[in-house]
């Protein structure tokens, strides 16, 4: 053994002294950035590099909370980049949100890298840049189930990031407004745009390939993706885009209000903080603003209309085609809206559609028709996911695929899980997805997947990861794929993987004459 370690240093001072690169794997595992260089570590037995922590923005505290971020301070030396940097600070939202950083902070402008074992600075990979659900108000780029860990063996690399959340993400008042020249609000999502600019300037070095980045993400994920495709300020930043589950173009849930409304809307809270200048709003503790938004009666504080992130609605920049025209997958989950069903009667089936729709409710229950309890089942839960996710994601896609130049596959995830710690039922409900496309079911709390369920994880994967590359999800081995076209063609991801017309559009041509807003 020792002689085999005098060999290979030998063999190092003899490369350096002809000016021979020798391959080192400590090497490797340190990268320069624009503000200095990162040293990572290897995981899942040496076949990816991961750098985990990586601030992309100033921590946004203290003078810089409810500000757009700003330039990280250079460091010298090697910064550690084996753990991760801490989620952003948040209520608890979703009981499946498992982390593994430490506590939540303000301090949370981080993102991680993962890339092939193998890749070099010149590898020109193709680049996914994960955004977390979590209505806009909870999840982190930690959570165990986007682990990095898979993907990249796909031949990708896997960007994951924080941003900031609810109210320390999308707070809008007027005061806001006027110190940022006229716009507030939207701090999360230029949170996003700034990560994205990170990795324009530094993902050269991991391997990545700064002119081919999807972005991609779930649920409040999704509909980032979908309102960063229509905002300017990210424009030319990346050049595919994948939504699972959620779309900012329905009248439903995560609903973006004009600047004027939220301003109103958010002074009413503050006011109940006691307090009256945004430095003393500043200088509250992080604690006391969170504690704050559990009063009675708050709904959140998703994103808005601001005048300069967003100019207008989503749905009229894409009406007009002024959207980047980028390839786009999209599609959502068979069960998303299993929670309506429960306690749910025939009585009370009919009762609510004449409530919601009144001279429309006999149209209404000939699509969702509720006479039986297994056809109400079936239906409550159908209903339920049109409104919650579905309808806005069907919007988003047909909208891109009329005015966005450029392909668009849709997708119907059905494969029922079996019950877990967090999801006692059987179905494909919202956020199931997740550990498919990353390649971590075995992240999942109580669950134990069966070899349906890792076949069809790693097909998506390769779906995911085959369009990353080239705009087209299909490749050698897999099912085909056709283009969301004019037959309506979508993927049925199930067990067996099939393909063919869609035959729910009467149900989201009917939900577009008027649907009434979904809350949680």
């Amino acid at each position: 053994m020792q002689m085999g370690m005098k060999v290979m240093c030998a063999l190092a001072v003899t490369g350096l002294a002809l000016g021979i690169s020798m391959p080192a794997q400590a090497d490797s595992l340190t990268v320069k950035t624009a503000q200095g260089k990162v040293h990572g570590k290897t995981i899942h037995d040496g076949k990816v590099k991961a750098f985990l922590g990586l601030p992309y923005a100033a921590a946004p505290v203290a003078d810089l909370r409810w500000k757009a971020p700003q330039p990280v301070a250079k460091w010298k030396g090697e910064r550690d980049a084996t753990k991760f940097g801490a989620h952003c600070a948040q209520g608890r939202v979703f009981d499946d949100m498992i982390f593994q950083d430490g506590d939540a902070s303000e301090d949370c402008l981080f993102l991680n890298v993962y890339a092939p074992a193998d890749a070099k600075d010149k590898s020109k990979l193709p680049v996914m840049f994960w955004i977390h659900g979590g209505g806009y108000s909870g999840g982190g780029s930690s959570e165990p189930r986007h682990n990095g860990d898979f993907l990249p063996g796909k031949g990708v690399v896997l960007v994951t990031i924080n941003y900031r959340l609810g109210v320390f993400g999308f707070l809008a008042t007027a005061d806001l407004a006027k110190e940022g020249n006229g716009a507030a609000g939207n701090y999360g999502l230029q949170d996003m745009v700034a990560a994205l600019e990170w990795v324009k300037s530094n993902i050269k070095g991991f391997g990545g390939d700064p002119d081919n980045v999807t972005i991609f993400g779930e649920s409040a994920g999704s509909f980032a993706v979908s309102t960063l495709m229509a905002a300017q300020p990210a424009r030319g930043l990346f050049h595919k885009a994948i939504g699972e589950s959620g779309g900012a173009l329905g009248e439903g849930v995560l609903g973006y209000e004009p600047l004027e409304a939220r301003e109103k809307k958010d002074a009413e809270w503050v006011a109940s903080l006691g307090v009256t200048t945004l430095a003393e709003l500043r200088a509250l503790p992080t604690e006391k603003i969170l504690e704050g938004t559990k009063k009675k009666g708050m709904v959140g504080f998703p994103p808005d209309v601001d005048g300069k992130f967003l100019t207008e609605p989503v749905a009229d920049t894409y009406a007009a085609g002024k959207q980047a025209h980028v390839p786009l997958i999209a599609g959502w989950n068979r069960d998303e809206g299993s929670f309506m069903a429960n306690g749910m009667t025939v009585e009370k089936w009919k009762g609510m559609a004449a409530g919601l729709f009144k001279e429309r409710a006999d149209e209404f229950l000939k699509l969702y028709p509720g006479d039986t309890d297994e056809q109400l089942a079936d239906s409550a839960g159908a209903y339920g996911g049109d409104s919650f996710i579905a309808f806005g994601t069907w919007k988003w896609l047909e909208a891109h695929r009329k005015t966005g130049d450029a392909p668009v596959y849709r997708y119907h995830f059905e494969l029922r899980a079996t019950p877990s710690k967090f999801h006692p039922g059987t179905f494909a409900f919202h956020s199931d997805d997740i550990e498919y496309v990353f390649g971590t079911l075995d992240t999942r709390p109580g669950f134990t997947p069966s070899p349906e369920d890792r076949k069809l994880s790693d097909q998506m994967m390769s779906y995911w990861t085959n369009f990353a590359r080239t705009g087209d999800p299909n490749g050698a081995g897999l099912p085909v794929w056709p283009k969301y076209d004019k037959d309506d063609s979508l993927i049925h991801l199930d067990s067996t993987i099939t393909s063919g017309p869609d035959t729910l559009r009467p149900r989201y041509e009917f939900l577009m004459k008027g649907i009434p807003a979904f809350r949680f």
